[in-house]
């Protein structure tokens, strides 16, 4: 199975904005965030989580999955576009 798919985000940032707020909650560093997604084997650099937090690039699918495990939340945490954040 290739891992390279890109997910899209719906113009507003919200994958990013999700990322940030559920990674911040949990008083996650972006240093640790990447240390802790590379132990599961996501290609990931802080610019690369900089820029997906910002919106200025999107999301893979190993990073999607890796960010799902390492926050512990749910697929529907990360996408929700309701978020108050």
């Amino acid at each position: 199975m290739k891992e390279d798919r890109i997910v899209s985000d719906d113009g507003n940032n919200t994958i990013g904005r999700n990322i940030r707020w559920l990674r911040q909650s949990k008083a996650i560093r972006q240093t640790d965030m990447v240390a802790r997604l590379q132990l599961y084997h996501v290609a990931i650099t802080r610019e690369t989580l900089v820029k997906l937090e910002g919106g200025r690039q999107h999301i893979k699918l190993s990073q999607l999955r890796g960010l799902k495990k390492v926050l512990g939340v749910s697929y529907e945490d990360i996408l929700d576009e309701k978020r108050n954040v």
